[in-house]
């Protein structure tokens, strides 16, 4: 028959100190793992925070190009405009040199007889006369002759009234056969204004002149 034994060690006191070693061991293990899932946390924001740092400097090295390109596009745009205001300019001038030529051929191809001009104007397209007329009728003729002009039109009678020519008086521009008037005469002293085309608006009314002429054929 088998002696009963009886243990004398202090069991839980050694289980009680099994149990703090194996909490110990857990939280040293627990720390362990949460210092390495920070790390790596940290790391991965780290890495996304770089490449973001890296996309905006890309993005802003970009924004830099495109600012260059803007101000060279808007640099060549500036260039385009004066190129084209120069051309303008010298379009114009040629009109206008083509624009005299034609007003001086049409006054002198338009004064009927007994009409002279004294002072002639010109302002942008519109052109100020000044003359002596042998009657109202004579001014009349000069205006419908202005008025079937292809390079003149839209005279206005701004003034007229009657004035004694001094002997000598000169005669510009007259259809008569003498220089300058024969004595002292009454004459009908008048202000014209009408207007020149340009050369452009001509060219358009030849064009809508053909295509009229060109539709009544067909």
């Amino acid at each position: 028959m088998s002696q009963p034994r009886i243990n004398l060690l202090p069991y839980r006191q050694e289980k009680r100190a099994r149990k703090q070693r194996e909490f110990v061991m857990m939280a040293i293990f627990a720390a362990i793992v949460g210092g390495v899932l920070v790390f790596l946390g940290n790391s991965f924001l780290q890495q996304k925070a770089d490449t973001q740092n890296n996309r905006n400097q890309l993005l802003e090295t970009e924004i830099r190009k495109l600012d260059q390109q803007i101000k060279e596009i808007d640099r060549l745009r500036e260039d385009i405009r004066l190129a084209v205001e120069r051309k303008n300019t010298v379009e114009a001038l040629q009109a206008n040199r083509a624009q005299s030529v034609h007003l001086l051929d049409e006054m002198a191809k338009r004064l009927p007889e007994g009409v002279y001009l004294r002072t002639s104007k010109q302002k942008g397209n519109t052109v100020t006369v000044t003359g002596y007329a042998q009657s109202n009728a004579h001014v009349s003729a000069f205006m419908r002759n202005i008025d079937a002009s292809q390079w003149l039109n839209n005279p206005r009678l701004v003034e007229v009234k009657l004035v004694t020519i001094k002997d000598g008086e000169p005669a510009q521009g007259s259809r008569q056969s003498s220089g300058k008037a024969a004595g002292p005469m009454i004459a009908n002293e008048f202000t014209m204004i009408f207007d020149v085309k340009r050369a452009e608006d001509r060219e358009k009314e030849t064009q809508k002149a053909t295509a009229a002429v060109e539709q009544g054929g067909a």
